[in-house]
């Protein structure tokens, strides 16, 4: 049984010296260690110590699963044989001694356009594509899904340290990308047109150097004939990434079953709080309520997040499958909670490291 939407996720992994847990510049070489057959799933990324996979846009969630699962064994493999351990965790742990960016006119470009802040620290996310009708809906999708998001973005969170400490954030990713012009909420517009001039406004006033650089928690893509929904870290397992590729189509399946029901347009400057209060607390507080405004259990927003997408879910087949991750990550927490418990444990980064290796138990289940 099925939504028939397709379902695709990219993850960003970090390459770290297995010494000193800094990120490495191996991209390359882990490129070219991976099998030739899983090359066509690595996409080159901004930094030379960052890896990008992408799985096959499938309809079954269970092909998700394996692909995540083969694609994460394959990088760590090759990672190793390079001298570098790939890791699944938000944002740079330790340092990064070298911030030139990879080799490519395009990645240069950026750097000359936004000066110091492309040379922040590397932080690694989890996006997921979803497949829809038209490009008109999935503009619709994008401007329905907005309350939403910050929820997600608690769920997923898993960068809790950089510079070698706990930042006190659940996602310090999410804190450091909104140094990034275009970075945000996707403006509530109610039609291609509306979508178009907006970007266009942008791309004028150099907020994005062209419409490539629409980095908006949910946009069309620009690929592909999907909705790209950035607003998770990379997640901590194989099972967090199934979970919020599960939630994430299951919300996009709802927006497209609500297109006639009336929307309440949510201001931008409280989207903008809810995403902050969920980079800074995670699941281990409380969250805004962008409908309401008020603060809220943040298992209260996730709940009824559950509430609302569980038809898709029923109509998908995926309701058991999700609903076992969740109740998983309500026992154990997101990855920030995983991270600092073993913080907490050992008082060792390298732990936490070592923890978030791909190919380990961990980190393929």
């Amino acid at each position: 049984m099925s939504t028939g939407l397709t379902v695709g996720v990219e993850e960003e992994y970090l390459l770290v010296d297995r010494s000193t847990g800094e990120n490495v510049p191996r991209a390359g070489e882990v490129y070219t260690g991976l099998p030739a057959e899983l090359r066509s799933h690595n996409r080159a990324e901004f930094r030379p110590c960052m890896v990008e996979m992408v799985t096959s846009p499938a309809v079954e969630l269970a092909a998700v699963r394996a692909e995540v699962a083969t694609l994460r064994t394959a990088t760590a493999t090759a990672a190793a044989a390079a001298g570098a351990r790939a890791v699944a965790v938000g944002a740079t742990p330790v340092g990064e001694a070298d911030r030139t960016p990879t080799e490519d006119s395009r990645y240069r470009g950026i750097v000359q356009h936004y000066g110091p802040i492309a040379r922040d620290p590397a932080v690694c996310g989890c996006h997921v594509h979803v497949g829809v009708p038209s490009r008109g809906a999935a503009v619709d999708v994008c401007r329905r899904v907005r309350p939403w998001l910050p929820v997600i973005q608690a769920l997923a969170a898993n960068s809790p340290l950089h510079s070698g400490v706990d930042t006190g954030y659940a996602s310090w990713r999410g804190v450091q990308l909104d140094r990034w012009p275009g970075v945000g909420p996707t403006p509530h517009v109610v039609s291609e047109k509306e979508y178009d001039e907006a970007v266009a406004s942008l791309v004028e006033s150099g907020v994005m150097l062209d419409p490539g650089l629409v980095l908006w928690h949910a946009r069309p893509s620009e690929r592909y004939p999907t909705v790209e929904i950035r607003i998770a870290d990379v997640c901590a397992t194989v099972g967090d990434a199934v979970l919020v590729a599960g939630l994430v189509r299951a919300l996009v399946a709802t927006a497209l079953s609500t297109v006639h029901d009336t929307d309440d347009p949510v201001a931008d400057h409280v989207l903008e709080a809810a995403h902050w209060n969920a980079a800074r607390v995670g699941l281990a507080g409380t969250l805004l309520d962008p409908r309401s405004g008020r603060a809220r259990p943040a298992w209260e927003l996730v709940e009824e997040l559950w509430e609302r997408v569980t038809p898709a879910l029923l109509r998908s087949g995926d309701l058991d499958e999700v609903g076992s991750e969740l109740s998983r990550v309500r026992r154990e927490g997101n990855g920030a909670d995983r991270q600092r418990a073993i913080l907490s444990r050992t008082g060792s980064i390298a732990a936490v490291l070592s923890s978030a290796e791909l190919g380990r138990a961990q980190g393929t289940r």
